[in-house]
């Protein structure tokens, strides 16, 4: 694929993206599971301000949690918000299953006792073209891939959000078919980048950001990173998912941030940082190309976008 002048990152740029990576892997703050870790949302946002390159700010707790996409709780940015105050995410537990050699259904908190919680702070790009800069707490996933210990005939993991129409309205529309699902390759999966997210702002997750865990995986779409998650299914084919079932000539399985490949009913090239005026252009891979593309070497990504 052809690279355009445009998509390539300017060096200063990339001196602040060492810089922002060497503070997220090198020196991240690695924290245990107390109530420390969840200490008051109303801290200043400047102790994030090592794990950011120069042209990155870390968006508002307000912002964060008040503009969501979480159809679970209705379509508007607004819903989730506002409908999401009768969900209940005490006790939690995540049921391992497919082909494993761990099979269980492990309770969140017993599941957080064995993982190394840390901060990272990642921008997250939505395929609307707006995006934000989050600092979450959470755990690489490969720790969880490492407690199912996958057999070697597992390629592919899928991801399940929770079914729960009496606490999640727009469940009780049929937006897309219930529950909500997505899935990775397993190289994607073991990213160093790839976490299970259980809070933000070093305040537990919010519901309607998620809670209690969900996925984020910084260079795709925002609709990748799946909330909520109760089942984690290792597979040896391709899983179904979501929009890719509900809408494939717009939602393709990897949808890696691409910013020569537009949706079809808008362009990918520029994004809204929410909280700013002044469009940015989007970066290939939003920002973490030298982390990924190696993923994608032999991969047309106009093709499978």
């Amino acid at each position: 694929m052809k690279i355009l002048g445009s998509e390539i990152t300017p060096y200063s740029t990339y001196l602040n993206r060492r810089k922002f990576i060497k503070g997220t892997f090198a020196t991240a703050l690695a924290t245990t599971i107390s109530s420390n870790v969840f200490a008051n949302h109303q801290a200043s946002p400047d102790i994030y301000n090592k794990f950011l390159g120069e042209n990155d700010t870390i968006n508002s707790y307000e912002e964060i949690t008040t503009y969501n996409n979480f159809y679970e709780f209705g379509t508007h940015k607004k819903h989730p918000s506002l409908n999401s105050g009768n969900f209940n995410p005490n006790p939690w537990s995540i049921k391992l299953e497919g082909l494993i050699n761990n099979p269980q259904t492990i309770d969140l908190e017993k599941l957080l006792s064995k993982v190394t919680v840390e901060d990272r702070v990642y921008r997250l790009r939505c395929v609307e073209a707006w995006s934000m800069v989050i600092p979450w707490q959470g755990f690489q996933l490969s720790e969880l891939i490492k407690i199912a210990d996958p057999l070697s005939s597992a390629k592919y993991i899928q991801f399940v959000t929770v079914l729960r129409p009496e606490e999640m309205p727009g469940q009780q529309k049929r937006t897309i078919i219930w529950p909500y699902r997505e899935g990775l390759r397993m190289d994607e999966a073991m990213n160093s980048l790839t976490i299970l997210a259980t809070g933000l702002y070093g305040h537990k997750m919010p519901n309607q950001n998620g809670a209690p865990i969900r996925l984020v995986v910084p260079w795709k779409y925002g609709f990748k990173s799946i909330k909520s998650i109760v089942a984690i299914r290792f597979l040896n084919e391709q899983p179904e998912t979501s929009w890719e079932t509900l809408a494939p000539w717009e939602y393709g399985f990897y949808a890696n941030v691409n910013p020569s490949v537009d949706h079809p009913r808008w362009s990918q090239s520029t994004e809204r940082r929410i909280g700013e005026f002044k469009r940015r252009e989007t970066l290939m891979f939003n920002g973490y190309e030298e982390e990924v593309a190696h993923l994608y070497k032999d991969l047309d990504m106009t093709k499978f976008y």
